[in-house]
């Protein structure tokens, strides 16, 4: 009970702290609304691939694995959700910029990891949509989707850490630190084997 109760709140405490930095951020002081709105996004999307490994590793203590999995399915919605309104709300803002992105031709290099990582993430969610209907084995398609996984975690983390935003320096590493270590848990867990 008192792991259970320590996980719970861990994840509780690791989620809202830097939503709650990144709420009272002088920085948002003259931004437009779908900006800070875009902005907020990126951080729910950062916190939804900290809870993602966690359901698909099975260390949410409390869930089974069948319901973990309906869980962890409706998040990724909510992920593909967050990375949409994410990049819309920043194209509202500036189209030319957003463009740049997506083409690969924007001079800041936090771009290029967070467009990386918005294709795997799509990816991956194609794929776990779509695994029956390209005839995919069992192991196949699992393991491709941890490997899409893994690049969308990868470049949002670098994507994350390269931007100075309103999550606060301590707070972002923290959270991403997180990230890393519940995804390579959930990778050596949930990597099939012969």
């Amino acid at each position: 009970m008192l792991r259970a109760i320590l996980i719970w709140g861990g994840l509780a405490l690791a989620l809202t702290v830097p939503f709650w930095i990144a709420a009272t951020s002088p920085l948002l002081a003259w931004r437009q609304p779908i900006y800070i709105l875009a902005g907020f996004a990126g951080v729910v999307g950062l916190g939804l691939l900290l809870v993602q490994p966690m359901l698909a590793g099975a260390l949410l203590p409390g869930l089974g694995a069948p319901r973990a999995r309906g869980i962890h399915r409706w998040v990724g919605v909510g992920l593909v959700t967050a990375v949409i309104v994410h990049v819309v709300g920043l194209w509202i803002t500036s189209p030319p910029d957003v463009i740049d992105v997506l083409l690969f031709r924007s001079p800041t290099p936090f771009s290029v990891w967070g467009v990386l990582a918005m294709w795997a993430i799509f990816g991956a969610a194609l794929l776990a949509l779509f695994w029956r209907r390209l005839r995919l084995r069992p192991r196949v398609w699992q393991r491709a989707h941890l490997c899409l996984a893994a690049l969308a975690v990868s470049g949002t983390v670098v994507h994350a850490v390269l931007i100075e935003g309103t999550m606060g320096w301590l707070s972002k590493l923290a959270l991403c630190a997180l990230v890393l270590l519940a995804t390579g848990f959930a990778l050596v867990r949930r990597w099939p084997r012969r």
